[in-house]
């Protein structure tokens, strides 16, 4: 059972758990709804994808040192994660939005225009999700939170 023992990948694993996690009091704080969803979401503050691969890359940096090729591995996919998930992801969320107010004013343009039947068709539209990415400022908290992580493991766990 090695895999019970390689703290890079639990590092890793319990950033997403606990980025995860804080969003629900992060959420609440700000604006007095407790919404369990988040747990299982994507997008938010902080990003869990940010505190995956810097809690990997950071445990990664400690196992092996800064000078390993598995450390630049992790450090580059780390990269490309928080800029995918600022840039490309993101800017889905954004789309979406957008689509969403489209199809909801084609729909209201729709019912007005002709008598539909018994049925409302905003019941069968399923929206687009928006909340696809993050804010630089999450990836940048989430950054955070996984080398916090990795660091604590590191310093004071083992």
């Amino acid at each position: 059972m090695d895999i019970l023992t390689n703290i890079p990948l639990l590092a890793a694993l319990f950033g997403i758990l606990f980025a995860q996690f804080i969003k629900i009091p992060i959420l609440y704080l700000v604006t007095r709804q407790l919404d369990w969803k988040l747990f299982t979401s994507t997008g938010g503050m902080p990003s869990s994808h940010s505190a995956a691969v810097t809690a990997l890359a950071t445990a990664i940096a400690f196992e092996t040192g800064l000078g390993s090729p598995l450390f630049a591995v992790s450090l580059i996919f780390a990269i490309i994660v928080m800029f995918d998930a600022t840039g490309v992801r993101f800017q889905a969320g954004q789309q979406a939005i957008i689509i969403n107010q489209m199809r909801h004013d084609f729909q209201v343009f729709v019912n007005q225009s002709k008598d539909w039947g018994q049925k409302k068709n905003e019941e069968k539209i399923k929206e687009l999700k928006t909340l696809l990415g993050h804010k630089p400022m999450e990836v940048f908290v989430g950054a955070l939170t996984g080398i916090a992580i990795s660091i604590i493991i590191y310093l004071f766990i083992i």
